[in-house]
């Protein structure tokens, strides 16, 4: 058999044999996807019918050559045979490419429609989708499953369609010169089937595992080779144990593959040697109708040629019901994303905020995280079924009122729920109707737009977290349109200019994963650069100071105060004595706001903040002596 065509039946043979019922609501989906593309569908499926067409031609004319040799015939006619062939071949390779390219456009069209379908379905899910998301499984469904989705267009649909034609054409012409032959070739049949699809059921079960080691493998590769794992791994890891741990699964990816290379090299030789047998039988009994006058000798050989061109797409049709249950498969997965309903939206005609300066208000606001159900897949999440649990109370009558330039302190122990509550600000998370109301400018912020919440509202989390990019791409997130000047002068009031300076490209200068190029201080400065470039006229600090050491503190406290003149504010802070300016300090406990005034008032109440005050002042004077 040809190169391809052994190709082909191999991938079909090692496919994974699955029953699954037409999903007809699917069915309508792919054809959704489709439509933009139908006139390139059709042009492909019209080059797979010419294809197989001069398929075909090929034998029937090299049949009718030896004819011509062997009857001595005109050596014209034998020249004008032969330049025939060279042109189908010419036409057969050009076609060949032709298809590819439009198979290739059709196909990588295809993904970049589900892609990008799925990219921003993604991007409109809240913050509890990530936090319980797999990021592996995720990415794998940009990746893997829409590629398998790919090819139920650039592969199943033109083998399908192509296969059929040639069968036909096959048989019909076979059925011409010798119907004998043909039927031996047809009951001959099952001996080259059976015994293939039995090797593909074992070929697959070993490429499931091959495909389940290597994510191990990978898996644990990823882990250890980024920066925190990396530095994890120096800092508790046993680097003899890590080597043996690795080379281990490196082994079993190893066996695996020997394994499989050695079943493939049999699954080939049989089906070849199958193959040989039916072609020696054709040549015998051929030879012996032609040497009885019964048949031509051109018969003969172009029954021979056309038998490689008729075990392919019989064995491919019977195994196309798998490659079509895969490639729906895959398009499940990816609409299963795809069907994730945002839990939250944007309303229809939704508000901006008011210009000018604007209040910040919350009014008995009761919050509970939603369960998994809601907000996630149990196949991204890689469990059997999702935890269900969820809904459980955390913030209790929150109530408080930023004025329009005041700033509001949240202090208190870890997991109050200080985080909580200002991630309720920028809607990363939303509270259900009924639980009280956040409001910005007045307007309950469900009622606002996206893009005008994203332009009031800015925030600097406790993570400092950059992309892996430049640190001029880091910084035009805030304002893509802001020129170099107002770049450097936001790092120069976050106190960051002289050391981006002192980088081999300046701006240019990839800060690496996480940022982590960078001193936690740095990062947490670029960040707070990011915020001054961005100029809202709300501000969020959640531990905005966390990273930096009592030098870069006070540097940046300097820049904060400007960048924070004339702005609302709400800041978290663990150090009391970030806060002590603050116009309103609420000290949370367990999701209740437990006591609200002025630093001093909270001092001369000598309630719970008092207590965290001596507490972390009394520390800071035991730990000076040390320090000395």
């Amino acid at each position: 058999m040809e190169t391809t065509a052994w190709m082909q039946l191999h991938s079909v043979m090692s496919a994974q044999q699955e029953r699954r019922p037409l999903a007809r609501a699917t069915l309508r989906r792919i054809a959704a996807f489709a439509r933009p593309h139908r006139r390139r569908i059709a042009r492909f499926v019209l080059l797979g019918v010419v294809t197989a067409l001069l398929a075909v031609a090929t034998p029937v004319l090299a049949g009718r050559v030896v004819d011509a040799i062997v009857s001595r015939g005109d050596a014209g006619r034998v020249v004008r045979l032969a330049l025939l062939i060279a042109v189908i071949a010419v036409a057969e390779a050009a076609l060949g490419i032709l298809g590819r390219r439009l198979s290739s456009t059709l196909g990588e069209g295809l993904i970049l429609d589900l892609r990008t379908a799925v990219f921003d379905h993604v991007q409109r899910m809240p913050v509890a989708f990530f936090t319980r998301t797999r990021t592996g499984a995720l990415v794998s469904r940009l990746n893997n499953d829409v590629i398998g989705a790919q090819r139920a267009f650039s592969n199943t649909l033109s083998g399908v369609v192509s296969n059929i034609v040639t069968l036909v054409l096959t048989l019909a012409v076979m059925l011409t010169l010798s119907w004998q032959i043909t039927l031996l070739a047809l009951v001959l049949l099952p001996v080259f089937v059976v015994p293939a699809r039995r090797m593909g059921s074992r070929m697959a079960r070993m490429q499931r595992e091959a495909a389940e080691l290597n994510a191990a493998m990978g898996t644990r590769m990823t882990e250890r080779f980024s920066a925190p794992g990396a530095t994890l791994v120096k800092l508790f890891g046993r680097p003899e144990e890590e080597s043996v741990e690795f080379t281990r699964r490196a082994a079993r990816v190893r066996d695996i593959g020997i394994r499989t290379a050695t079943a493939q090299s049999a699954f080939i030789t049989a089906l070849t040697l199958v193959s040989s047998l039916a072609l020696a039988l054709v040549y015998g009994l051929g030879g012996w109708f032609a040497l009885r006058g019964t048949l031509e000798a051109g018969a003969v050989v172009s029954l021979a040629l056309l038998l490689t061109r008729l075990y392919a797409p019989l064995t491919a049709l019977a195994g196309a019901r798998v490659e079509v249950m895969s490639a729906l498969v895959s398009f499940e997965r990816v609409f299963e994303v795809l069907d994730l309903d945002p839990l939250i939206k944007e309303k229809p005609g939704a508000h901006e905020v008011p210009e000018g300066p604007v209040a910040v208000e919350f009014e008995d606001v009761r919050f509970g995280y939603p369960a998994a159900d809601k907000v996630s897949l149990a196949s991204l999440e890689e469990v059997a079924t999702l935890d269900t649990r969820g809904g459980a109370e955390v913030l209790h009558g929150i109530s408080f009122r930023a004025e329009p330039g005041q700033t509001v302190a949240l202090v208190g122990s870890s997991g109050a729920g200080k985080s909580t509550i200002a991630q309720l600000l920028p809607r990363l998370y939303d509270i259900d109707e009924g639980a009280g109301a956040i409001r910005i400018g007045g307007v309950d912020v469900r009622d606002l737009s996206a893009a005008s919440l994203r332009a009031t509202l800015g925030m600097v989390t406790q993570d400092g977290h950059l992309f892996h990019d430049t640190v001029r791409a880091n910084l035009l997130l805030a304002r893509p349109e802001a020129a170099d000047d107002e770049l450097w002068d936001a790092l120069g009031r976050a106190r960051l200019d002289e050391v981006v300076r002192s980088l081999p490209d300046g701006l240019d200068t990839v800060v690496g994963e996480r940022g982590y190029r960078l001193s936690g201080g740095e990062r947490q400065r670029m960040t707070i650069a990011r915020l001054l470039l961005a100029r809202q006229r709300v501000v969020i600090l959640d531990e905005a100071t966390a990273h930096l050491d009592n030098t870069s503190e006070a540097a940046v406290q300097e820049a904060l105060a400007e960048a924070l003149e004339g702005r609302t504010a709400v800041v978290i802070a663990h150090r009391l004595s970030t806060v002590r300016a603050a116009d309103l300090i609420l000290v949370v406990e367990s999701g209740h706001v437990v006591e609200r005034g002025t630093h001093e008032e909270l001092l001369a109440a000598g309630g719970r903040y008092a207590e965290l005050h001596r507490t972390q002042f009394e520390k800071q004077a035991a730990e000076l002596p040390a320090a000395g």
